[in-house]
């Protein structure tokens, strides 16, 4: 499991563009057998405010999956190691503010969904996403666009996969 550096850009007192931080994250010490979510960035709001040097996720952790305001954004890099190592937990799942049923949770423990739009990206390795009635295998460069389904990820490789996920605030989808 690896760290992610973190670089960030503002204004100087004098009106210039400068690096406000360029960090690892996250700053604390990672589980060997969860996957590691590290926490980029949120919002609060959209339109979001660029102002000032206010650092949202200082440590790299956002212990929420979805955003944690109504209109607001998360990013994230997740390493997702094997499944045959990885351990879930629906009642944890439903803590970071997803939704689960006891059925999906039986076809695959880290099914959830979330009333966000997510743009997923396959940086490294191999997942599957697995939907209640398909399921695809995402590899390096593959964009999945989730719109608030009900979902799991499953690295059913023997390597660590890492997965880039940007979760927008949105509409909950009707009678899901």
């Amino acid at each position: 499991m690896r760290k992610v550096r973190r670089i960030v850009t503002g204004v100087n007192a004098a009106g210039r563009s400068c690096i406000l931080s360029d960090t690892q994250l996250p700053a604390g010490d990672v589980a060997a057998d969860q996957p590691v979510r590290v926490g980029l960035w949120m919002t609060d709001r959209s339109p979001a405010s660029n102002q000032g040097t206010h650092d949202p996720v200082p440590d790299g952790v956002i212990m929420r999956t979805p955003p944690p305001h109504r209109g607001g954004s998360v990013i994230r890099i997740t390493d997702i190691p094997p499944e045959r190592t990885q351990r879930y937990d629906p009642e944890e799942l439903r803590r970071r503010g997803c939704k689960t049923t006891p059925d999906r949770s039986a076809k695959h423990p880290g099914f959830h969904a979330t009333d966000t739009i997510d743009y997923a990206i396959c940086l490294e390795g191999e997942v599957w996403a697995v939907l209640d009635d398909d399921e695809t295998l995402m590899k390096p460069g593959d964009v999945l666009i989730q719109r608030g389904t009900y979902h799991a990820w499953a690295n059913r490789s023997d390597t660590i996969a890492r997965m880039a996920f940007i979760l927008i605030d949105a509409e909950p989808l009707d009678n899901h």
